[in-house]
């Protein structure tokens, strides 16, 4: 913008012609012809064009699909740097049809909105620091249930502020929340046929523009509650989906990249096809300069306008993926590592996708945080009862040496649960998943859990299946609270938060998804506060660095180092773990019964933290510590 008007340029170098298209209060569009220079940048100077006017952009030339070129005049395409956007996204087939045969698809596009640039920050250090708690959150989902929440705030990121909330979490002592991602998507095309949406907007349109349905206020929305987060100590990350765009396959849609510069944007195969390492339908081309500089762009924009912690980054190997394979040296990999805004922020892998080589776990390098499966299978595991997993439990509460191994200190995110699977209430409650309610006849989803249902399958009225359940819940608690590194807890887990049995709650914006506040379980939730605050004040926990022999002991039900044999025993299911320096110990009982450990005696399916300054009077008196 400038004070004559805006000046507008778009990237779309194979195109023959491009027009910015602005629209009135009425929706009538008026044309003007944008000139290409040398390096295939459009551009045109709108006078009288300024802050909330409308605007999207339409481009001619070669239509041929198959080798990558989707030039199409009817349809109207974002802007790709647009900051903001006039309503959400909403799927239709023309917005799909083939060039001619679909009619002009303005009416069902959502516009630009011309912004002033934003008061960029210079940010603060994170808040969050390793070692923390972080707290997956989905927006919509969160608070659309919340009684202290105004219902007209309720499913925004205003709510995010919200003294119910900030108390809710300064009790948990979370340290950032992770926010599902808020940019602008769209549903996948066979969600509306039935009837349903997509919830957790994985399907991102643009990089920049905040979905109007959980932003209504836009960046400035964002902005407060970060604002609000930070004053009460806890940080920002944003989950952020860079592996693909809701464009989809050859069949998707034609609503912004694809239909400026797909051969920039998207990887293709040899024979002009769209790569699908996402399993979407195309995988952006993060090795081309122009992508990289579109996602760089967009996480300055986060980090400059709203002061954000750090991101996320769903199906992360997708950024590092060269034409040799997965490099955690890859341009836009060392990009945001050296990057002057970036260098400091928070960067958290997801560190798997279904493309060649796709599984990277402990393989992105200093610097960066990993979602670490491992840990969750095996905690799992354990807890379901599998035999031989005595030494498993004891590397991940240790903080998988065996996976970060080289790192100056342990880079794993534990978790046990997170929005793609069941919850952790639901593990203890169902052996298989239960998602008739997604459409694909139970088709979809996780098949392996490592979950079990305490003898019923799905809900049960049986107060010792109920309690059952609740012993497991909170003995699941009780080991990610207890573990090395960074954690990370879903929303809801807190409190037995149920899906009934969906272990792929995407398309489920309603009852399913949502949580349940009034209906929580305060015993769960009470010892989640009490695990909460004993880690917060436990350096051994929130450490990130790594365990010498003269820092822990591992120790048997006698007091006594483990030996080698009961290490091998595949039928040990119980444990102590020691820190030297500090005296604190937690014990493990995964039996069915209960274990003396020496004249503590821990109930079945327990874990029971024993601070040091209370641990020589507190033999044998367990009632005032969480037990798990």
């Amino acid at each position: 913008m400038h004070e004559r008007g805006t000046r507008f340029r778009v990237h779309a170098p194979d195109a023959d012609r491009l027009w910015l298209c602005l629209f009135d209060g009425q929706d009538r569009e008026t044309r003007l012809p944008m000139t290409r220079d040398v390096d295939g940048i459009w551009s045109v100077d709108a006078p009288g064009v300024g802050e909330g006017d409308r605007y999207g952009l339409r481009a001619d030339g070669p239509h041929h699909p198959d080798a990558g070129l989707w030039f199409d005049p009817d349809k109207l395409l974002l802007d790709p740097y647009a900051a903001a956007i006039d309503r959400p996204f909403a799927y239709d087939p023309m917005l799909a049809a083939p060039r001619g045969e679909g009619g002009d698809t303005a009416a069902l596009m959502p516009k630009g909105v011309v912004t002033p640039p934003f008061s960029m920050m210079a940010p603060e250090p994170p808040v969050f620091r390793p070692g923390g708690l972080v707290y997956e959150v989905q927006v919509r989902g969160f608070t659309m249930l919340h009684p202290d929440i105004p219902e007209a705030r309720r499913g925004t990121i205003a709510a995010l502020g919200h003294p119910a909330v900030i108390e809710h979490l300064r009790r948990l002592h979370v340290s950032a929340v992770e926010l599902m991602p808020i940019n602008a998507w769209i549903d996948e095309r066979h969600l509306g046929p039935l009837g349903l949406r997509n919830a957790w907007g994985y399907n991102p349109v643009s990089y920049f523009a905040l979905d109007p349905r959980l932003a209504p206020g836009g960046m400035a929305e964002l902005r407060g509650a970060v604002d609000a987060l930070h004053a009460a100590g806890i940080g920002v990350i944003l989950d952020m989906v860079y592996n693909h765009d809701g464009e989809s396959d050859r069949e998707g849609p034609t609503l912004s990249l694809r239909g400026l510069d797909a051969r920039s944007y998207f990887r293709h195969e040899a024979d002009g096809r769209l790569i699908n390492d996402t399993g979407t339908g195309n995988s952006i081309d993060c090795n081309h300069p122009v992508a990289q500089r579109l996602i760089l762009d967009s996480l300055r924009h986060f980090v400059g306008a709203a002061g954000v912690d750090g991101f996320r980054f769903d199906l992360a190997p997708a950024l590092g993926r060269l034409p040799t394979g997965f490099d955690s040296e890859a341009p836009l990999l060392r990009a945001m590592r050296d990057d002057p805004l970036l260098s400091d922020r928070i960067l958290i892998a997801e560190p798997w996708d279904i493309g060649p080589g796709g599984y990277q776990l402990g393989r992105f390098g200093e610097r960066w945080l990993e979602w670490n499966d491992r840990y969750r299978d095996d905690m799992r595991r354990f807890w379901r009862g599998d035999r031989g997993m005595i030494g498993a439990l004891a590397t991940r509460l240790a903080g998988s040496s065996d996976i970060f191994h080289g790192a100056a200190a342990t880079r794993t995110v534990n978790f046990l649960a997170a929005h793609d699977g069941f919850t952790l209430a639901d593990l203890t409650a169902y052996e298989h998943r239960r998602n008739e309610a997604n459409g694909e006849h139970n088709r979809d989803g996780h098949g392996e859990n490592f979950s079990w249902n305490n003898g019923v399958e799905g809900a049960s009225a049986d107060p010792a299946i109920q309690a059952a359940r609740r012993r497991d819940v909170k003995a699941l608690l009780g080991t990610l609270f207890c573990s090395r590194g960074t954690i990370m807890l879903t929303a809801g887990d807190e409190f037995g938060r149920t899906q009934m049995g969906n272990n792929n709650a995407y398309a489920q914006d309603n009852a399913i998804g949502w949580l349940d506040w009034q209906g929580r379980d305060r015993e769960i939730e009470a010892h989640a506060f009490a695990l909460a605050g004993l880690r917060a004040s436990a350096p051994d926990f929130n450490d990130t660095g790594w365990l010498l022999e003269d820092d822990i002991e591992w120790l048997d039900e006698q007091d006594r180092p483990m030996t080698v044999a009961q290490w091998e025993d595949a039928d040990r299911r119980y444990l102590a773990m020691r820190f030297r320096r500090s005296g604190f110990t937690i014990l493990i009982n995964g039996d069915d019964q209960p274990r003396d450990f020496g004249a503590v005696r821990v109930p079945a399916r327990t874990v029971l933290p024993i601070p040091a300054e209370r641990e020589s009077g507190a033999r044998g008196r367990a009632g005032d510590r969480p037990q798990s």
